[in-house]
């Protein structure tokens, strides 16, 4: 009688159990797909009650004067977090790695994950060498 009481205890349990950590490490570690998101990055915080995360929000507009469309996202990487903190309000890409099927919000709110951020200049604006004196046919400006 004992071996089957321990036998309904390891079916119930621990196969579960190990079910479950194995469907989370293979959602984790297998990458459904990569690409890149621009954007202005509007929102980065750490939340959630037991297991805190950061997630953030990219505002993507294609043309002047369209509603954007948000882009919502996890990091895992508090490094990366950072960067995309210090990068608030400003044009960047983002480069994400799509993890589908993850059982729980435990991980990250989205199936997107922040792996590098990259700024981009703004549409329009001149590099910062091509604004100087050292283009060839610029025009130096008057001494003030």
């Amino acid at each position: 009688m004992k071996r089957w009481v321990s036998i309904a205890i390891l079916s119930v349990i621990v196969v579960p159990a190990l079910l479950f950590g194995g469907w989370c490490w293979t959602t984790l570690h297998y990458t459904y797909a990569q690409g890149q998101r621009a954007g202005y990055v509007q929102k980065i915080s750490k939340k959630g009650w037991l297991c805190k995360t950061w997630e953030g929000e990219l505002a993507m507009a294609n043309l002047p004067g369209t509603m954007p469309q948000i882009f919502s996202f996890s990091v895992m990487d508090d490094a990366v977090a950072r960067q995309i903190a210090d990068t608030v309000g400003r044009r960047v890409s983002l480069s994400y790695d799509q993890h589908r099927g993850i059982p729980t919000t435990c991980f990250g709110d989205t199936e997107f994950f922040i792996t590098h951020v990259t700024m981009v200049p703004e549409p329009g604006s001149l590099p910062a060498q091509a604004a100087g004196a050292n283009v060839p046919g610029a025009a130096a400006a008057p001494p003030h």
